[in-house]
């Protein structure tokens, strides 16, 4: 009978046996690292795990939209790909009051706002709008990166929204008319007025004795055209970005009220992402908004020759006799009862006397 061969255990064959299994394991683990770029870019073409819905009213080519397109990108690549930010334009979502009750809802993520309209949910928060407050975008700054806009941030908390630290910009208003120029306070006198869907805007026209009336934005061109309205106020960005010099002869520049966008969002939904895309958000929708700041106020400042090149006809006013009938009609003393006295101080504080 044929014998078996023989395995052998002298030192020096374990030895062998042994150094053949470390020199596998080695192997193995430098084909494992070798593979994970592999795994890598598959994880990165993974569907991402949050996706968040962002609406406006403004068109595409507005620069909230524009700067949002932008930081919704960097929002993805900072995030890995985990969170797919999207960007709602033109109403696409519905009326800002429809976005409004949205956001509340947690029906959509985010939203750029008005205070002003954000006024039909929480009153005081139209303060930074008051007629003729700021004097200019120095004083503006300083109230709404300031005291009173973390006072405002503070009453929008107290709601199931939230507000980022940074405001974003819409710039001053003006008024759009197409019977005739606005001069003085007398010449808005019956004046059909296009105002959004806030009360501090019914309260200011009526004090110019004009007949407001209350018109979505994406319904504001077409009440131009059909004479619904014989005017209708808006920053000059938005005034060419909606095309509204096409059916308007002048533009008196007012600057009668400040405007800005809240970026708000819905405080449940937001709690849902892990704190580290959290501050990747939060840190992308800030730097945005100084961005977008920066490109409105060029962009407003630059829109007067161009837009008087499309036909509109600019005129300056003397604000003082604004803001004097405003005074006498009671406005301001209102509109302080409505707010109290610590917002109103704090909107003096950097505005300026008004009341």
């Amino acid at each position: 009978m044929a014998r078996a061969p023989r395995i052998s255990t002298r030192p020096s064959e374990r030895q062998t046996v042994m150094t053949t299994r470390r020199t596998f394991l080695k192997t193995a683990a430098v084909a494992t690292t070798a593979l994970s770029p592999v795994a890598y870019i598959r994880s990165a073409n993974a569907a991402p795990e949050f996706k968040l819905r962002f609406g406006s009213y403004q068109p595409p080519s507005h620069p909230v939209n524009i700067r949002a397109k932008e930081m919704a990108e960097k929002i993805r690549t900072e995030s890995g790909g985990r969170v797919d930010f999207q960007v709602y334009p033109n109403s696409q979502l519905g009326s800002d009051t429809d976005m409004l009750s949205q956001l509340r809802a947690g029906s959509i993520d985010f939203l750029a706002l008005s205070p002003l309209t954000l006024g039909t949910l929480l009153p005081v928060v139209q303060i930074s709008g008051i007629g003729f407050a700021f004097k200019d975008y120095a004083a503006v700054w300083a109230a709404m990166d300031g005291e009173l806009g973390a006072h405002l941030r503070n009453e929008i908390g107290k709601t199931s929204l939230f507000a980022f630290e940074r405001i974003w910009d819409n710039g001053y208003r003006q008024i759009t008319t197409s019977s005739r120029p606005i001069a003085t306070p007398d010449d808005l006198k019956g004046l059909k007025m296009r105002v959004p869907p806030a009360p501090i805007w019914t309260s200011m026209f009526k004090a110019f004795n004009a007949s407001p009336t209350t018109i979505s934005m994406q319904d504001v061109y077409t009440s131009l055209q059909t004479k619904v309205v014989d005017g209708q106020e808006n920053p000059l960005v938005l005034i060419e970005a909606s095309k509204i010099y096409e059916v308007q002869k002048f533009c008196s520049l007012t600057n009668h009220m400040w405007d800005g966008f809240w970026f708000l969002g819905n405080k449940a939904k937001f709690g849902k992402l892990p704190a580290d895309l959290q501050q990747v958000v939060t840190r992308n929708v800030n730097e945005a908004a100084l961005k977008q700041r920066a490109d409105t106020k060029k962009t407003n400042d630059a829109l007067v020759d161009d837009l008087r090149g499309r036909g509109l006809k600019f005129n300056s006013v003397e604000q003082e006799a604004f803001r004097a009938r405003l005074r006498t009609a009671g406005f301001y003393a209102e509109w302080h009862r409505r707010f109290g006295d610590e917002a109103w101080s704090l909107l003096e504080k950097f505005g300026g006397k008004i009341s």
